[in-house]
C-alpha cells in the first residue's frame, strides 16, 4: 500500500503539482503603487502649482509709436508695474529681487501703478523698505499713484503716504500732472486719485496740460478710462493723453477661478488685463506682481512692464 502511493504522490515537500500566480500577483501590484504614486504627484504638483506659478516674475517688452513723443525723447525706456501687494507672501527678500530686477532694465522711467501692500500701514513699510533698502536707478525719476489698500481712510492718512513715498524718492501722483524733463523738451506723466477710496479729479488733470503734449495717465483702477477719454485739455480738445497704465484686476489672478476671488467686480470685461488700442491711445492693464484674497496664479503669470517709446 505504501509502495503504491509513493509511485503517484510525492513525499517531497518542494514539489507541487498546483500552479503557483504569487509572482505574477507581485508584478501587478508594484504596476499598480507606481501609477498611484504618478497620481498622487500629479494631484500635489497640480494643487502647489498656482503658489509656484505666482512666484515666477515675468518681464513684458513692447514698443510703441507716439507722433507727440520729443524727438530728444526717442527710445524713451519705461518700467512700470503695479499691484506688488507687499506683506507676508511678498517679503524683503522678495522687494530686493523685485529692484534688482528693476534696475537690470536700465530705465528712463520707472512708474508705480499703486496697491504696494495689502492696507495703509504696509504700504507706508514698504516705501520706508524701499527708501533704506537698494534705490531704484532711473534716468528721469521714479513715478506712483495709489491704489484701495495704500491709501487709508483720512487725508492724514494718504499725506502720511505721499510723504513716504517722496522720502523713498518716488514722486506721487494724485490727481496732478508733472512735466518730466528729456534736454530742451518735456513730457508729462499725469496720475489719479484712487477711484475706490479716493476722489479722481480728471478736469483738473487734463486741463492742465495740452493734447498736443506726449502725456502718460496713470490710475491704479481702469474703470476710469471711458471719463478719462471723453475728459478735454487746456484747450477743449480731446486725446489729451497717449499712454494710458493701469493695475488693480491682476488679469483674473486665477484662470477659471476669477469669479470666485472677486478682484475686480467694478472694472468693466473689456479693461481686465492687456494691451488695448482706443482712440489711437495706447492703453495697458497690467496683471501685476503680487497676488490678493489667495496667494497663487492660475496661468497667469506676475508681470513687469518694459515699454520703448519711439516717435
Amino acid at each position: 500500500m505504501n509502495d503504491y502511493r509513493g509511485k503517484h504522490i510525492s513525499s517531497a515537500p518542494w514539489v507541487s503539482s498546483a500552479p503557483s500566480y504569487r509572482g505574477r500577483h507581485r508584478i501587478r501590484n508594484r504596476r499598480h503603487r507606481k501609477w498611484y504614486i504618478l497620481v498622487l504627484v500629479l494631484v500635489l504638483l497640480m494643487l502647489a502649482w498656482p503658489l509656484i506659478e505666482a512666484r515666477l516674475l515675468t518681464t513684458e517688452r513692447v514698443q510703441l509709436k507716439a507722433d507727440q513723443l520729443p524727438a530728444e525723447a526717442n527710445n524713451l525706456k519705461i518700467v512700470y508695474l503695479s499691484d506688488i501687494h507687499y506683506g507676508f507672501w511678498f517679503s524683503d527678500a522678495d522687494l530686493n529681487r523685485l529692484v534688482a530686477r528693476i534696475n537690470s532694465l536700465r530705465p528712463d522711467l520707472v512708474l508705480f501703478g499703486g496697491d504696494y501692500a495689502t492696507d495703509h500701514q504696509t504700504a507706508v513699510e514698504f516705501f520706508k523698505k524701499l527708501r533704506n533698502g537698494e534705490k531704484i536707478r532711473s534716468r528721469y525719476g521714479t513715478y506712483g499713484v495709489v491704489g484701495e489698500t495704500d491709501r487709508g481712510e483720512s487725508n492724514f492718512d494718504l499725506e502720511e503716504l505721499t510723504e513716504t513715498m517722496a522720502n523713498a524718492d518716488v514722486e506721487p501722483l494724485v490727481n496732478r500732472a508733472v512735466p518730466v524733463h528729456i534736454g530742451a523738451a518735456k513730457i508729462y506723466i499725469a496720475g489719479l486719485d484712487d477711484v475706490i477710496a479716493g476722489k479722481p479729479d480728471l478736469k483738473a488733470v487734463s486741463r492742465s496740460v495740452s493734447a498736443s503734449d506726449y502725456v502718460i495717465l496713470m490710475s491704479h483702477n481702469p474703470s476710469v478710462i471711458p471719463d478719462a477719454q471723453l475728459a478735454k485739455d487746456s484747450s477743449g480738445n480731446l486725446g489729451w493723453f497717449d499712454l494710458g497704465l493701469f493695475g488693480h484686476t491682476h488679469g483674473g489672478q486665477m484662470l477659471f477661478f476669477s469669479s470666485f476671488l472677486a478682484i475686480s467686480d467694478d472694472v468693466p470685461e473689456r479693461y481686465k488685463g492687456g494691451w488695448l488700442k482706443e482712440n489711437r491711445v495706447d492703453l495697458l492693464v497690467s496683471r501685476g506682481v503680487g497676488t490678493s484674497v489667495f496667494p497663487g496664479r492660475l496661468f497667469c503669470f506676475p508681470q513687469i512692464h518694459y515699454i520703448e517709446v519711439s516717435y
